[in-house]
């Protein structure tokens, strides 16, 4: 396992050579998007419409981020990770069609995304839950947000971002899921130690 530094946009050859168990720090250019968000990313694509925001080459974080206007200048508070698994429905054509190559979150993707990264060269990373204050401190300054209608945890953040992370990766380029594979081993963990208890008892 290996720690990369990368700089977005990010290259696709950078982000295939990238493997399950690899730590990342990102600089340069980040996106917030949870649920209401990538809804209305498909909602445009659907009707053909340009989106204010280029994600070709870029990173999605799945976050609602906590954040205060002072002076007439965005801060960001707090922007730990949001469950990703919502967003499986939607990931998948984020990459193929939008060209994301990173997706940042926490608790796992499925088969859909996998299988995206896998064709289009894109990876899905965690970030470690509950670590809101110290994904800010990563965050210089926010550079825009758009879609505010949607409520400040799912408008779309554009936040300038330095060695943002650790993070670790979770689908790889190959289409290898960690998360995916320990649960299940676990299952399979599970129905071993059942049958045991089972044979016990007889």
């Amino acid at each position: 396992m290996a720690v990369y530094r990368l700089v977005t946009p990010l290259k696709e050859e950078d982000v295939r050579r990238l493997r399950v168990g690899d730590t990342i720090y990102i600089s340069g250019i980040v996106y917030t998007a949870r649920d209401a968000a990538h809804k209305r990313l498909l909602e445009y694509l659907r009707e053909g419409r340009e989106l204010p925001f280029d994600l070709s080459n870029g990173v999605i974080y799945h976050c609602g981020p906590v954040a205060v206007k002072e002076g007439g200048v965005w801060r960001i508070v707090s922007a730990g990770p949001t469950t990703s698994m919502r967003m499986e429905p939607y990931e998948h054509i984020a990459i193929e069609r939008l060209g994301v190559r990173m997706v940042i979150g926490k608790g796992g993707m499925g088969a859909k995304t996998a299988e995206a990264c896998k064709r289009h060269g894109a990876v899905y990373t965690v970030f470690t839950g509950g670590a809101g204050v110290l994904a800010a401190q990563a965050i210089k300054r926010v550079l825009d947000v758009y879609w505010l209608d949607l409520g400040m945890p799912e408008a779309v953040w554009k936040l300038e971002v330095e060695d943002f992370g650790p993070l670790t990766v979770a689908i790889d380029s190959t289409g290898r899921n960690i998360i995916d594979e320990v649960v299940k081993m676990a299952v399979e963990r599970k129905k071993g130690v059942l049958s045991q208890e089972h044979n016990a008892l007889i």
